[in-house]
């Protein structure tokens, strides 16, 4: 008697962990593509922001003025006119 218990234990146990098994088998067959999606997903979005990022670098050896600060206007001439003359010796 005391056989045929531990063998119906050991029966309800081997098919408790193969249903484990199995059901853990599912939901991995479910779940990690979704996860390599997002993972996927991430990357391309990465990959999306370092390319816009080249694209708005300005080259290097080129200078673009964005300001240009007005020049203040002089209220006098400083030096005077400039007449012609000729030298009499």
């Amino acid at each position: 008697m005391q056989d045929n218990f531990f063998e119906m234990g050991f029966l309800k146990v081997l098919i408790i962990i193969i249903c484990i098994l199995w059901l853990i088998r599912v939901v991995v067959r479910l779940a990690l593509p979704l996860l390599f999606q997002n993972i996927v997903k991430k990357a391309q979005d990465q990959a999306n922001q370092h390319a816009q990022r080249q694209q708005y670098k300005k080259p290097d050896g080129k200078i673009s003025v964005d300001y240009i600060p007005p020049t203040p206007k002089s209220k006098g001439s400083s030096g005077g006119e400039f007449v012609e003359y000729e030298e009499i010796k």
